[in-house]
């Protein structure tokens, strides 16, 4: 875990243009990488919430809320907790929300795999990005299966291996070595098969590598 740690304390002074593609050099990266262009699948995924949505989410791994945090301007009738492992990345996060007068999230330095909340607490979990760093991922799932209430919504994406073999390459050669990205990976048939086991209304699809999909807890 403390290579998690690590790996993203090296990156959280580039994340936010890394992940946006916020000048020219991330946005070549982001093609030729990802084979993607910037904020293709977050602002599809993130209009799965409405604005008028009311209840407790969980945003985990919250990242620096570079792509969350206008969202969560419009959510005035939700209680957002921001879980991240990486203090680096949560100490930019609350600054962010600081200075953008956000004042319904709470910030807080967390484990997906052991995540400090009673059963059934939450009415969504969103976690952007996060599964492929995580180290122990069938854990993370039962995590988040456990704070979810019944019917409630999960929400998500994350890279899935064999969709292109130039990202899976960057994947196991660069993000694997770095630190930021964990294996094993998953397919897209495999993450369909966990999602149907324990999710109905299951919505799935992909942009390049990347995996996104909106679904609702069952028993």
């Amino acid at each position: 875990m403390d290579r998690i740690k690590n790996g993203y304390k090296s990156v959280s002074n580039i994340y936010d243009k890394y992940i946006t593609s916020g000048n020219m050099f991330f946005k070549i990266g982001a093609k030729i990488i990802w084979g993607i262009n910037e904020k293709e699948y977050t602002i599809k995924l993130l209009d799965y919430i409405s604005n008028d949505f009311i209840g407790k989410i969980l945003d985990i791994p919250a990242g620096t809320g570079v792509l969350t945090y206008e969202k969560y301007k419009k959510l005035n009738n939700s209680k957002i907790i921001c879980m991240d492992y990486s203090n680096d990345m949560l100490e930019i996060a609350k600054k962010r929300f600081e200075n953008s007068k956000i004042n319904n999230v709470e910030c807080k330095q967390g484990d997906v795999g052991n995540i400090p909340f009673e059963n059934e607490t939450f009415d969504m979990v969103l976690s952007m990005n996060g599964f492929h760093a995580f180290p122990e991922k069938e854990k993370a799932f039962n995590e988040i299966r456990r704070v979810l209430k019944n019917n409630g919504f999960f929400i998500g994406c994350f890279y899935i291996k064999e969709i292109t073999k130039r990202t899976d390459w960057f994947v196991k050669n660069i993000f694997v070595k770095n630190g930021t990205f964990t294996p094993p990976f998953y397919s897209k048939s495999e993450i369909m098969e966990i999602l149907n086991k324990e999710y109905k209304e299951l919505e799935l699809w992909n942009v390049g590598s990347i995996i996104c999909f909106k679904c609702k807890k069952q028993l």
